[in-house]
C-alpha cells in the first residue's frame, strides 16, 4: 500500500538514489530534484506528502527553497537534511519553515518515524469548534487561532508552523507548568519525547521573537526538571525570580 509522495531534493545522487530504495521499500512513492529551484517548479505543479530538503546545494539554498515553499504550501511537510549539527545551523532551518531537521548520517527508523509524525501531523483534522475559539492574551502577546497570527503590542510576530503549535500550546496552558515528553508529543507527535535539546532549540528561538529581553525571559519560562510555561500574566516582579534554561 502506497503511503505517500515524498519529493526529495538533493544535488547528490547517490543520496538520492539511496533515499529512494529506502522510501520504495517502505511504500512511499518518491520525485527527485537535484537544485532548489526544481524542487519549486514542481511543487508548484504536483502535490506532494512532504520534502526531505538538503539544506547544502549549490545555487539556491535549502534555506531560501525552504522559505519559498512555505510561503507557497504554508502546511506541507519540510524536513531538512543536513551534515551540519550546531544550534545556529538548527535554527535557522527551522525559521526557514521546515518541520523538522534530519542530521546525516541518520538512522532508518528515525527517518521514516520523523517523515510519518509530520505526515500525521499535516493532515490532521482542525479541532471541533476551532472556528469558534477564542483569542488568547497575556501581557503584549496575543495569538489568534483561527487566523493562526500572534501579535506581540499589536505588530504581527512571523511564526513558523511549529513555532505557532508551540506558542498556542503554552498559552492555553498559560500559569501551568507542561513537560517536556508532553509538549513534544502535543506538538510533534508520539515518536518524540526525549529530544529535549531540540525542544530547547525551539523555545530559545521564541524566546528571541517575543522576549523583550530573551536572556531574561517573561513569557517562556523554564520550570527547571520539569518543562515549560507560559506566564499567566505579566508581573515582571513574579516572573524574575524565573530564570532561562
Amino acid at each position: 500500500m502506497e503511503s505517500g509522495v515524498i519529493l526529495v531534493v538533493d544535488d547528490e545522487i547517490s543520496i538520492r538514489r539511496a533515499l529512494h530504495t529506502t522510501l520504495c521499500k517502505l511504500g512511499f512513492k518518491t520525485v527527485e530534484a537535484a537544485r532548489g529551484e526544481e524542487a519549486l517548479s514542481l511543487v508548484r505543479t504536483s502535490r506532494f506528502d512532504a520534502v526531505l530538503l538538503d539544506i547544502n546545494m549549490p545555487g539556491m539554498t535549502g534555506i531560501d527553497t525552504c522559505r519559498s515553499m512555505r510561503r507557497l504550501l504554508p502546511r506541507m511537510p519540510i524536513l531538512m537534511l543536513t551534515v551540519r549539527d550546531s544550534e545556529d545551523d538548527k535554527v535557522e532551518a527551522l525559521d526557514a519553515g521546515a518541520d523538522d531537521y534530519i542530521t546525516k548520517p541518520f538512522q532508518l527508523r528515525e527517518l521514516t518515524a520523523r517523515i510519518r509524525a509530520a505526515m500525521r501531523w499535516a493532515k490532521a483534522p482542525a479541532p471541533p469548534h476551532e472556528d469558534l475559539a477564542p483569542v488568547l492574551q497575556v501581557g503584549e502577546i496575543e495569538l489568534d487561532p483561527v487566523r493562526r497570527t500572534v501579535k506581540k503590542a499589536n505588530r504581527l510576530v512571523h511564526l513558523t508552523p511549529k513555532e505557532f503549535e508551540l506558542t498556542h500550546q503554552l498559552m492555553s496552558y498559560a500559569g501551568r507548568p507542561i513537560p517536556h515528553s508532553r509538549l513534544l508529543n502535543s506538538v510533534w507527535g508520539p515518536e518524540y519525547g526525549g529530544e529535549l535539546e531540540y525542544l530547547r532549540t525551539f523555545i530559545h528561538q521564541l524566546r528571541k521573537k517575543l522576549e523583550n529581553d530573551p536572556s531574561n525571559p517573561q513569557y517562556l519560562l523554564t520550570d527547571a526538571h520539569v518543562g515549560y510555561r507560559f506566564a499567566e500574566r505579566l508581573d515582571t516582579a513574579a516572573l524574575g525570580a524565573t530564570g532561562k534554561e
